[in-house]
């Protein structure tokens, strides 16, 4: 069964169905009332950018998407779901501004992967979701709540209500780390930048939509520099000498979602549908 990606017909302008409506009187505003997000970034009682608030990846142009979805995007099947907002390009594909001719993907997974990026466009999600790992979690056109402190940042999804530990104690990663869907992350101040290097991912978790691989020595660096107060900039760098040639970086925007918070979300939560769809 093909399921119309909805995703790219008028829900670009379509915000998260937040409904919870706190005004933050931390929050900068303009004469009306309204939150500045082009005032400066806020800073934490250390003198470091302060991160926190809740966050979504900037939505790809329309045009943009067209081009790297399969059949000019006719049609996909589960990814991000229908209704939620546009994602960034690499929740699809994290090499989608890389030439095929140019891919670091190693020769000898070529074959299985574009065997998989082509099921993922035509076959229904599972109704059984699995956690979304690193690094495809931050392309998840869903929201994330920051909460920064001096030695501990968190990253609460709010898509299937998960969480993510940043330590920033001065810590060293464990020698031998329990593999898990979003790994083990250290994190340390560059500048205006905070940045995350993961380790300890489980071989099984895909970078994308498309089903890039990785293996278990994959070590993802997140560089997360806020902008102003409503935008955030993160690079992300992918290095696994086993899956890919070289190490490769993509960057996705970040809009700051004010006065507001996350909501409880499970993605089986009341789930009918999966039954009834054919394969």
């Amino acid at each position: 069964m093909r399921i119309r990606i909805l995703i790219l017909v008028g829900v670009a302008a379509v915000a998260q169905a937040q409904w919870l409506n706190i005004r933050d009187s931390a929050t900068p505003r303009t004469k009306d009332g309204k939150p500045n997000l082009s005032a400066p970034a806020p800073r934490a009682s250390n003198g470091k950018p302060d991160l926190s608030g809740v966050w979504q990846g900037e939505g790809a142009p329309i045009s943009e998407l067209m081009k790297i979805l399969p059949g000019g995007g006719t049609g996909v099947a589960g990814g991000n779901g229908l209704g939620e907002d546009t994602p960034p390009l690499s929740f699809f594909n994290v090499l989608a501004g890389v030439k095929p001719e140019e891919s670091p993907l190693r020769p000898e997974f070529r074959a299985a992967y574009e065997k998989r990026a082509a099921a993922a466009m035509t076959t229904p999600p599972p109704a059984l979701c699995a956690p979304p790992p690193v690094p495809l979690v931050d392309s998840r056109p869903a929201p994330f709540k920051i909460v920064q402190t001096p030695k501990l940042t968190l990253l609460l999804y709010e898509a299937d209500t998960v969480f993510r530990q940043i330590f920033t104690d001065g810590r060293k990663h464990p020698d031998d780390p329990q593999p898990s869907w979003l790994g083990y992350s250290v994190g340390h101040w560059q500048g205006d930048s905070l940045v995350v290097e993961t380790i300890g991912l489980i071989p099984f978790g895909p970078l994308d939509i498309f089903g890039h691989p990785h293996s278990e020595a994959m070590r993802v660096t997140e560089q997360f520099h806020r902008r102003d107060f409503g935008h955030m900039d993160v690079q992300v760098t992918i290095d696994d000498p086993k899956t890919y040639t070289k190490p490769f970086t993509y960057k996705i925007g970040m809009y700051l979602f004010p006065d507001t918070d996350l909501l409880e979300n499970f993605c089986t939560e009341d789930e009918k549908d999966a039954a009834h769809m054919k394969r």
